[in-house]
């Protein structure tokens, strides 16, 4: 099997699943009782949380654990939407958002809410003229990802908030790091609240956290009992949260290394897949090299996944959790719905290897010629 698909999930690492397995079986109390159980799940609870905050530099009371990017992307909306509505109801997001975000400013236009979607660049960037334009008095919320999930630009943060804090000071500044963690260096100064999930870097689903700055309110989206966090009611997920902790401290662990590494791998699938007349690579000079997205011209991007499925190599369309045919980002872009249509994305990882790379443009190159003159024959 050769696994191309890790923007979307990876598989949990041999070091994080003992760390859950050791979590489960030795520390069962759970971290809101006072007994000794309790106490002992509570210190190991402390210490994971800790090391989280140590390694991004953040405070303890400004980490909350969720069920993921999702969740953490609706507290941080929605909080921020319920706690300063009565300042504003006025919304940023980008055209380069994660699927999550866009149902989410559905829903807030639902409620009275007005959103508006920033302009990018032919690089992928933010257009900073217009957000400069768009921002008001009522603006109550940016959100720009920091790495998009389907070409793989990677955004400016700290510049955008500088942008953001000069033409309101009041206005929050959010932002979905999930596919920034572990791949480049992010530092959650830049940013009042920010959004990830564990399932993306070796780590078990169902976890994640939200950052949030201890200067931005927020209302609560789950109410009920619990002791360690007012924000997200509920029995604390020890072992999750255990698990978490080892899998950012591994993730973030000679990150300029590892990037070395897929910037050569991605570097040689893009010479190899340039020959081809039907291939359309979209990728600019701010894609991160671990995501590369192209086009296949003449060929559905799902019935090419399906064929490369019967060689046990596994890609993806654009993001996992999309739907729909066409390419949002590829589309806000290169503004080419043909080319938005026809996307496939293949992601990369450290653990990727030269000879997978090297089966996969074999493969490639032999499905595509098959379906490319299938399509002709018709």
């Amino acid at each position: 099997m050769i696994y191309l698909d890790y923007s979307a999930t990876t598989p949990v690492s041999r070091e994080v699943l003992e760390s859950y397995e050791k979590a489960t079986r030795d520390y069962m109390g759970n971290v809101n009782s006072i007994h000794a159980l309790g106490v002992k799940s509570k210190v190991l609870y402390n210490s994971a949380t800790k090391q989280i905050c140590d390694l991004f530099d953040i405070k303890e009371d400004e980490l909350i654990y969720t069920s993921g990017a999702t969740e953490s992307n609706n507290m941080a909306l929605k909080g921020v939407a319920l706690a300063y509505q009565g300042r504003g109801k006025h919304i940023i997001v980008s055209k380069l958002e994660h699927p999550s975000i866009y149902k989410i400013c559905d829903f807030l236009e639902t409620q009275g809410f007005k959103i508006d979607y920033v302009e990018n660049d032919s690089e992928g960037l933010i257009d900073f003229d217009d957000l400069k334009k768009k921002i008001r008095k009522d603006t109550i919320l940016v959100s720009v990802c920091a790495v998009n999930s389907e070409v793989g630009v990677r955004q400016p943060l700290k510049t955008i908030r500088m942008l953001i804090k000069k033409e309101n000071p009041e206005t929050i500044f959010h932002s979905d790091i999930t596919q920034a963690v572990g791949k480049v260096a992010i530092n959650l100064h830049d940013v009042d609240l920010a959004s990830m999930s564990g399932h993306k870097i070796f780590g078990p689903k169902g976890i994640g956290f939200l950052y949030k700055s201890s200067k931005v309110r927020l209302i609560p989206l789950i109410h009920g009992s619990g002791k360690v966090n007012d924000l997200r009611a509920g029995t604390p997920p020890l072992p999750l949260v255990v698990s978490l902790s080892k899998a950012i401290r591994i993730a973030l662990k000679d990150l300029e290394k590892k990037e070395e590494k897929i910037t050569k791998l991605n570097e040689r699938i893009c010479d190899n897949l340039a020959k081809y007349d039907g291939v359309v690579i979209n990728k600019t000079k701010y894609s991160i090299p671990h995501i590369l997205n192209v086009s296949l011209v003449n060929i559905k991007p799902e019935t090419f996944i399906h064929a490369m499925e019967d060689e046990e190599i596994y890609l993806s369309t654009n993001t996992a959790c999309a739907s729909g045919d066409l390419s949002s980002s590829v589309m806000a872009i290169y503004n080419d719905k043909a080319r938005a249509t026809s996307t496939i994305r293949i992601s990369l990882s450290y653990v990727t290897t030269n000879e997978e790379i090297s089966k996969f443009l074999n493969i490639f190159k032999s499905k595509y010629q098959e379906l490319n003159t299938l399509v002709k024959l018709k």
